[in-house]
């Protein structure tokens, strides 16, 4: 399935920079943040096609999508594409060098919250601000690459804009399942970028998920890139073959989204991509002198995407993931 469209290869002008077909050039985005540059590889191919933007890094510590575009960048050339490819592979610029977790450390924002932004807000709002009004309106397909955080392992799952336009979110779909992740995961959010993107501006995209903790292990990066090529491939903008077919789908139309009803220490019972049962024990909370507090317990069979492995948590944090299994 490709994108609907007449694309032509007139000039393209992204960053303050031109390029013509059979082009590539490495850019240096500056989002109305004095001083602010997010580096971009811009390529454009030699034949007609759509425009997919890719994007890692917007929480800055979730490392192996940040490799995989910077991969890709190096590894692409304009004679292998048809359309134009935008590959930004550390939004959260000053947050990847400040070694920060998720945030943005000038105004303490998670960039993913953030949209549509503001032109005159704070850092993260006017990066959001100048996604929208200059990366979104040329882009017709959006990969948002991104990890299980510091304390959340993971199994590689992916969200798609179930609450988008039907075509948005029917040709998001068609895209997941070219991908080599299992779990797609129907999701209603609207502030993330590419959600906001998808349910604001009618642009398809996917938010994708491998990795946690902070690691960047090989086999994660791998991964990534042969994700964003069968991607493209599907969109009819590069030719790939992989060398194994992709892994059956499941899709989960709800998802529970277990949070903490106290402060106190969090003793996790599962491991990410285990099936629960309706009822069992997902994990407990105690005080800090070990007395207990709080059983948290499956309200379905599922599967769980993901869940806090870390000890000290407060009211409202994160706990577990977990997609509801059909027929449950």
């Amino acid at each position: 399935m490709s994108l609907k469209g007449e694309f032509s290869l007139t000039p393209w002008k992204i960053g303050g920079v031109k390029l013509q077909p059979g082009e590539k050039k490495q850019i240096l985005i500056c989002p109305n943040v004095k001083g602010y540059q997010i580096p971009a590889t811009a390529i454009y191919g030699q034949k007609p096609g759509p425009t997919l933007t890719a994007t890692a890094g917007i929480h800055s510590g979730e490392y192996p999508g940040v490799a995989a575009l910077i991969r890709l960048a190096k590894d692409i050339e304009p004679f292998l594409l048809a359309g134009k490819l935008l590959l930004l592979p550390s939004v959260n610029m000053s947050g990847f060098w400040g070694q920060s977790i998720d945030l943005v450390p000038e105004d303490g924002t998670n960039l993913n919250a953030c949209y549509p932004g503001s032109s005159s807000g704070s850092t993260g709002q006017r990066i959001a601000d100048y996604f929208v009004r200059e990366i979104f309106p040329d882009t017709d397909f959006l990969v948002d690459l991104h990890s299980g955080g510091r304390t959340e392992p993971l199994t590689p799952c992916l969200f798609f804009p179930a609450g988008a336009s039907p075509q948005v979110s029917q040709t998001s779909l068609a895209a997941a399942r070219a991908t080599n992740i299992p779990y797609l995961i129907s999701s209603y959010a609207s502030r993330g970028e590419y959600s906001y993107a998808a349910m604001a501006m009618n642009i398809p995209g996917l938010l994708l998920e491998r990795g946690y903790c902070g690691y960047c292990h090989e086999e994660w990066v791998e991964e990534y890139a042969k994700d964003v090529r069968l991607i493209l491939k599907h969109l009819e903008m590069l030719d790939y073959e992989a060398a194994e077919e992709v892994c059956a789908k499941t899709v989960f139309e709800q998802t529970i989204y277990l949070t903490c009803q106290e402060q106190g220490l969090w003793y996790p019972a599962i491991k990410e991509d285990q099936v629960v049962e309706k009822g069992q024990l997902l994990g407990h909370t105690e005080d800090i002198w070990g007395n207990a507090l709080h059983e948290y317990r499956a309200e379905s069979r599922g599967r769980v995407f993901y869940y806090t492995s870390g000890l000290a948590v407060n009211e409202g944090d994160p706990l577990v993931a977990y997609g509801v299994c059909a027929g449950t």
